[in-house]
């Protein structure tokens, strides 16, 4: 008898999932509401909430539709920006005001085209750097996570939501957030890496923040430097360079070495040179690990977050790292 109990559960949570999974879909997402309590799992509600804040610049991070603490700074430095309460939970009046920022559908469809499937891609990857220093190329490892970077998402959600894509043909039709960011609405007068919060914002010259995004920076190992820096320079699909004075941990050989570009480098796809020898802003070969992990040093951002902000810099951008918490940007 209890063995028939614990059949019939499972068959029923079987089927809960699926009604779930099955729900995941663009008219879902896309017509999704604000409801009261903390969603748990994937919810349509904070899918949406993430690629409208992604979209407004107010970074989430990795959108996957869960709640997350980069999510919780996102709401709060979207509250503090339009005169709410930012105590960065999603509560209905900030509802409104985030879902009045983007008129059109969250979700919408996208066709792979050959080059997305064809690459090339480097299928194996090794942890160690020395190791990734003996390869030619550090891509993409396959079309499906050159599609989720390339949409900002998780490859978990990215499969959630095409259940039936095997990633591997052109002209295949996906389900993607809609991330069009435009361009940023005024000049960035200056960078603030601030270490408290684990954020970089990007300011306007009155001090107004442009653009959020959350941050892994520095670590007790090797902490990210303090005072002003400026740019130096924007390197696109950049080399890595390692000087053995870095003394990085579980690097274990004593000469240098040059690790080749990729977005799955260790510098990500795209490296902001500071006047501060040895430290940058750059991407990363983990999204899924920013803000919530430390770094070497330097100020690491999704590739998609870095690239935005390469965007908007040139040399000679003033770079300010806050020891201190600060209040959130506000941004316009």
């Amino acid at each position: 008898m209890a063995r028939l109990v614990l059949i019939v559960a499972a068959a029923l949570a079987l089927a809960c999932g699926g009604t779930r999974a099955a729900k995941l879909d663009s008219d879902t997402v896309n017509q999704a509401q604000f409801t009261e309590g903390q969603p748990s799992g994937v919810s349509p509600m904070l899918l949406k909430a993430q690629v409208l804040l992604d979209r407004a610049r107010f970074s989430p991070g990795l959108i996957d539709g869960r709640a997350s603490e980069n999510f919780t700074k996102a709401v709060a430095a979207f509250q503090a920006a339009n005169g709410l309460p930012s105590d960065g939970k999603l509560t209905r009046e900030t509802w409104d005001k985030l879902s009045a920022t983007f008129a059109g559908p969250v979700l919408t469809t996208y066709d792979t085209t050959a080059k997305d499937v064809r690459g090339p891609f480097t299928r194996r990857i090794p942890v160690r750097m020395e190791s990734m220093a003996r390869l030619n190329r550090l891509g993409y490892r396959n079309a499906q996570e050159k599609l989720a970077e390339r949409f900002h998402v998780s490859e978990q959600l990215l499969r959630m939501l095409n259940p039936k894509a095997g990633f591997r043909k052109a002209d295949t039709s996906l389900v993607v957030p809609d991330v069009g960011r435009g361009d940023p609405p005024s000049p960035i007068a200056s960078v603030e890496i601030d270490k408290a919060s684990r954020q970089v914002r990007a300011l306007d010259p009155s001090g107004k923040a442009i653009a959020i995004y959350p941050a892994s920076i520095g670590s007790e190992e090797k902490p990210a430097p303090s005072g002003t820096a400026e740019v130096r320079r924007v390197v696109h699909n950049p080399t890595y360079h390692y000087n053995p004075k870095f003394a990085f941990k579980g690097v274990k050989t004593k000469r240098p070495f040059t690790i080749a570009k990729g977005p799955n480098n260790p510098v990500g796809s795209v490296w902001i040179d500071l006047s501060i020898e040895s430290y940058g802003i750059h991407g990363t070969p983990d999204p899924g690990k920013i803000g919530t992990t430390f770094s070497h040093g330097c100020i690491r951002l999704t590739n998609w977050d870095a690239e935005d902000l390469a965007a908007m810099v040139k040399p000679g951008t003033k770079v300010d790292f806050k020891d201190e918490a600060a209040q959130e940007g506000q941004v316009q």
